[in-house]
C-alpha cells in the first residue's frame, strides 16, 4: 500500500465500551487515527461522512447488528476491509463470524482476543507497523 501507517484511519464499532476503548488504544499505539462508534447506526453514518481505510465492527449491537452494517458498508463502499469481531451472545461466536464473512467481512477474530491478535488481524488487510502491544 502507498499510505503511510500513520494516515491510516480505522474506524471501530463496538458497543462494549471498554473493549471499544482498548481497541483504539492499540490502534492508536500502531500510529493509526481511530474513529469510534457505539452501535452500527452510528458506525455507518460514521462510514459514510468519513473515509476508513478499514472497519472493525462487532456483529451483536444495539440499533444496528453487524451484519446489516457490514452489507451496507460493502454495497457503498466494497473496497474498504472490514474485521468482524464477536463474542456471540448465547450464539457461538463461530457462526455469527463464519455468517459475517460469507456476507462480505474480510477477516474476522473471535472474542476475547488480545492487542497483538487484532493488530495482527488488521495488518492482513492494511499496512500496519510492528508494535510492542502487550501480549
Amino acid at each position: 500500500m502507498d499510505k503511510a501507517s500513520a494516515d491510516r484511519h480505522i474506524l471501530i464499532i463496538e458497543d462494549d465500551r471498554p473493549l471499544l476503548l482498548g481497541m483504539a488504544r492499540a490502534f492508536a499505539q500502531a500510529g493509526a487515527r481511530v474513529v469510534l462508534a457505539a452501535d452500527g447506526a452510528e458506525g455507518l453514518r460514521r462510514f459514510m461522512s468519513g473515509s476508513p481505510d478499514l472497519v472493525v465492527t462487532d456483529i451483536i449491537m444495539p440499533e444496528r447488528e453487524g451484519i446489516e452494517t457490514i452489507l451496507a458498508m460493502k454495497a457503498a463502499r466494497p473496497e474498504v476491509p472490514i474485521l468482524a469481531v464477536s463474542g456471540g451472545g448465547q450464539t457461538p461466536a463461530g457462526e455469527f463470524l463464519s455468517l459475517a464473512k460469507r456476507l462480505g467481512a474480510d477477516a474476522v477474530l473471535a472474542k476475547p482476543f488480545r492487542a497483538r491478535q487484532l493488530l495482527d488481524a488488521a495488518r492482513l488487510l492494511i499496512d500496519l507497523p510492528p508494535t510492542h502491544a502487550a501480549a
